[in-house]
């Protein structure tokens, strides 16, 4: 059901949808995106709300999605994730697209808008977070800290127990995985007081390590957690 046709055979969607992409190219915005990590390569410099705009129509046409995610370009991978179906979507799939991401923000968009949504995105979470590729790995901890926001079906003691993967992985001093492991544990700290109190003492934990990386994520993330103003605002709307 989810076969790719071949590439000389593209549905007419996902070849309109290419068309698009390539009109709407900007070399300035490509270029401009290299600081903030996105490395000029296959990237054509297409803002997010814009593919998120032009991806309403398509959406859970799922194998335009799979076409496009293998186009290879960046803002098709993009909008593969916002029109693929959480519901047709495989674990194999999903392992696969893994294993290709090749930059932060297509990571963490599959993770907000296609990963945490399928029944099974709880279940690659460890395999993961073991993996010793950068964006994998970081997979792991991106869709931590988006089921904390969205998910409010996961009890607390899960979180409890991926607060224990963080610190685990929190010596990983690679900039796109530290800066994910400081995620999950800030969202895992934001979701209800007695969370906050966990992640709390996690970060606390983190910021007197004898690690280097460790400690910078755990003060960085001690400082938002423990700020009244956070407090505040989980007590006021977490319950």
């Amino acid at each position: 059901m989810n076969a790719v046709p071949p590439k000389n055979a593209l549905q007419p969607e996902t070849a309109e949808i290419l068309r698009w992409l390539h009109d709407n190219a900007d070399e300035k915005v490509r270029i401009g995106q290299a600081r903030f990590g996105i490395t000029p390569g296959r990237n054509l410099g297409i803002p997010v709300p814009a593919l998120r705009a032009e991806s309403k129509s398509y959406r859970n046409h799922h194998s335009v999605a799979l076409e496009l995610w293998e186009s290879g370009i960046h803002e098709a991978r993009i909008m593969a994730s916002m029109i693929a179906s959480p519901k047709l979507f495989t674990p194999d799939e999903m392992d696969r697209w893994v294993a290709e991401l090749d930059s932060w923000d297509v990571c963490d968009q599959c993770c907000s808008n296609l990963f945490r949504k399928t029944a099974f995105a709880e279940d690659k979470i460890y395999g993961y977070a073991e993996d010793g590729r950068e964006y994998v790995r970081r997979t792991a901890f991106v869709l931590i800290a988006v089921l904390a926001v969205h998910d409010k079906s996961i009890p607390d003691n899960r979180f409890a127990d991926y607060l224990r993967l963080a610190a685990k992985h929190s010596t990983d001093d690679r900039n796109f995985v530290m800066k994910a492991v400081n995620w999950a544990i800030r969202q895992i700290g934001k979701r209800n007081m007695p969370l906050n109190a966990v992640a709390t003492k996690t970060a606390a934990d983190l910021a007197g390590s004898d690690n280097a990386t460790a400690r910078r994520t755990g003060k960085a993330a001690l400082r938002e957690l423990s700020s009244p103003k956070t407090v505040a605002f989980i007590a006021a709307h977490r319950k």
